[in-house]
């Protein structure tokens, strides 16, 4: 879980330097490098981090792609391909300039992007588990590119060795997604599909643009499920699917899924369901924030918890609370009712 921190940009580009070189563990045989590297395109009056975040989201595929072909030798194609995604994604690296102050020292001239990004790292800050794939809110594209343009600079210093490259920037972007942790959070859209296909029902889904906004659809066997929206086509997919999955939970024999209504609260619920999973042998449970509401000073939060077990997937909601940790324990509360009623505890 992330402390988050006001976004106060060090102005003073020697001292950035110093702090990030810090961060990385790595001194610049070239420092100019490392400022363009923190220098957003609002800046007018310096070379911006455009040409190495280009360099960056290469070089660091291609590190990432070595890493695992070798250290997962019995993964096929298609899963190194999703080990991949799923840490070079924007969600993930995001997360890793929040996890060690990058974006504090980023040179920008707009406010809209300062707003943005304090708002994400309050988000972030509220998790209680990095999410791989798309948290409450679309992660700011700056804080991956910052990432990327920084990384960039380090792989152009060190002379493009790859290896040397790795063994300096691997710090940075560690703790690396194993499979074993993929398949704790797995892919929401890559989830909807194996559990439609495992009760044979047919997924489709739309897009449509509406002013500044993609927007996806999800229909199961010509019916509508959900739809999402964003700026992005794949984030409007991979919210679409969330939300379909939010509202399936299929069987092998059947062909509807079933409304959950939460019981009373069950005080330790969330250590009760982990037990129980574990005696299943179920994955770990994972836990999202759904919704917030209220003001900043005065948050509640609505969380939802889901696990994949044998028949399907199950998926609830809690109650609204004030703290996550509480939304949380509602969530696990309403899930653990629902397996008592439906006998699989």
């Amino acid at each position: 879980m992330y402390s988050p921190e006001s976004y106060e940009v060090i102005t003073d580009i020697a001292t950035a330097i110093r702090s990030v070189e810090k961060i990385i563990n790595y001194k610049f045989n070239n420092p100019k490098l490392l400022q363009e590297a923190l220098t957003h395109p609002s800046c007018t009056d310096s070379p911006s981090y455009q040409r190495l975040e280009f360099m960056g989201d290469a070089a660091l595929g291609l590190a990432v792609s070595k890493y695992i072909y070798l250290a997962y030798p019995g993964l096929d194609a298609g899963q190194l391909s999703l080990l991949r995604a799923a840490n070079i994604s924007t969600e993930r690296l995001a997360r890793v300039a929040i996890r060690h102050g990058l974006y504090k020292y980023v040179c920008h001239n707009t406010t809209t992007l300062e707003e943005k990004v304090n708002e994400f790292v309050i988000m972030v800050g509220q998790e209680e588990q990095a999410e791989f794939h798309g948290g409450a809110m679309k992660a700011p594209k700056v804080l991956a590119d910052i990432v990327e343009s920084v990384t960039a600079a380090v792989f152009v210093d060190c002379g493009y060795d790859l290896q040397a490259f790795w063994v300096i920037i691997r710090g940075l972007v560690e703790p690396i997604i194993t499979p074993d942790l993929l398949s704790q959070q797995p892919q929401p859209v890559t989830m909807l599909y194996e559990f439609c296909q495992k009760g044979r029902h047919q997924v489709d889904i739309k897009y449509w643009r509406k002013e500044e906004k993609d927007i996806a659809s999800v229909f199961v066997d010509g019916q509508f499920v959900a739809s999402a929206s964003s700026e992005t086509k794949e984030n409007a997919k991979l919210h679409a699917a969330k939300a379909a999955l939010k509202k399936l939970a299929y069987k092998s024999t059947g062909k509807s899924y079933i409304e959950v209504e939460p019981n009373t609260e069950i005080e330790g619920a969330r250590q009760k369901l982990n037990e129980l999973c574990g005696r299943k042998k179920w994955p770990i449970p994972t836990y999202r924030i759904e919704k917030q509401v209220g003001p900043a000073h005065a948050k509640s939060f609505i969380c939802s918890v889901l696990v994949p077990v044998t028949e399907g997937v199950l998926l609830v909601m809690g109650e609204e609370k004030s703290r996550v940790k509480d939304a949380e324990n509602s969530a696990a509360s309403a899930l653990i009712w629902r397996l008592r009623d439906s006998k699989l505890s």
